[in-house]
């Protein structure tokens, strides 16, 4: 029998969706290519977040974490034990192919299996797909464009790429663990979404010379043992054993081009859905969370879209 609802990712509001689809009693199937929360387990493993515990809760599970903003093992304990006291139906490690909408029924192919069901929900997130910068060395083996441990830097010359949140956390940390960092700035300065109690912190690093900044820059080419860039007309070349080009990241929009969802004509790639109920240009297919931004991916975060579980899973109800 086909599953009245599939849900295509494991994060924290594709879990809120499947939480909501088993208070009514639908039959629903979670499909995660990773382990559970698979973002939250490849964020770096001192992040963290933004928002306070509460403001993460899904389900009304409340959350309670040591400080007031919890810290990644702190997530990924809260959501596992969601999924598993829950007994939520979930298959991980299982990544899905292809959707297809036939009559009335979606056909779901996955690494594994297929199956069918009349409503489909994408939380797939964010994180998998890195912006590039299309610069040659690239593909070098020094270069990533995630970050993980500090401990792996320490001794190292280690340019930061960038000047968000991750890139700030990256440089701070690399550098109490003992490595040489510079950080390479498209912009003028710091990000203005720096978490706030961080941001300080790594103004008064640059400031005293703990961490060096160039700002304005753009990186033109990376080297085995150096990494190049200018500003303006100028040419910079730094000796370099590692290079953490943090660009950020965008959902996989060939993904939803595939399966039939309608994206804006400009750069933002907003996918087309009803604000109200979530539903995408195609019936019964329903998008929820980051994904719902675009190329925006600071639009949308656990905090202000956990809402989309209850105006999805309402939405499917008024058409049974």
């Amino acid at each position: 029998m086909p599953h009245d609802i599939i849900i295509v990712g494991g994060g924290p509001i594709g879990i809120a969706c499947a939480l909501e689809a088993q208070k009514h009693g639908m039959s629903y199937l979670i499909l995660e290519k990773g382990p559970i929360v698979n973002s939250l387990f490849n964020y770096p493993i001192n992040m963290q977040f933004f928002s306070s515990s509460e403001k993460l809760e899904v389900g009304s599970v409340p959350f309670i974490s040591k400080e007031a903003k919890p810290k990644r093992d702190e997530a990924l304990e809260y959501y596992r034990r969601i999924v598993t006291s829950n007994d939520l139906n979930i298959h991980l490690f299982e990544e899905v192919a292809h959707v297809q909408k036939k009559a009335t029924l979606f056909q779901v192919k996955t690494s594994k299996a297929a199956y069918q069901a009349k409503n489909i929900i994408v939380a797939t997130g964010f994180y998998d797909i890195p912006n590039s910068m299309n610069v040659p060395g690239e593909e070098l083996a020094k270069v990533t464009h995630y970050y993980k441990d500090p401990h792996f830097y320490a001794k190292q010359k280690v340019a930061v790429i960038g000047a968000s949140n991750s890139s700030v956390d990256a440089a701070l940390e690399c550098y109490r663990k003992g490595a040489d960092v510079t950080m390479i700035i498209r912009g003028s300065g710091i990000g203005e979404r720096v978490k706030y109690w961080v941001k300080p912190d790594i103004e008064n690093r640059i400031k005293e010379g703990s961490i060096k900044a160039f700002y304005n820059a753009e990186v033109v080419e990376i080297t085995p043992n150096s990494i190049s860039f200018k500003i303006g007309d100028t040419l910079h070349s730094l000796e370099n054993d590692y290079v953490l080009a943090l660009t950020g990241y965008k959902p996989n929009f060939e993904f939803l081009k595939n399966i039939g969802i309608e994206l804006s004509a400009d750069e933002k790639l907003y996918p087309v859905y009803n604000e109200d109920t979530m539903e995408s240009n195609v019936e019964n297919l329903y998008l929820a969370g980051v994904i719902c931004g675009g190329m925006d991916t600071h639009l949308w975060f656990i905090e202000n879209s956990r809402i989309h579980a209850d105006l999805i899973i309402q939405d499917i109800l008024k058409k049974i």
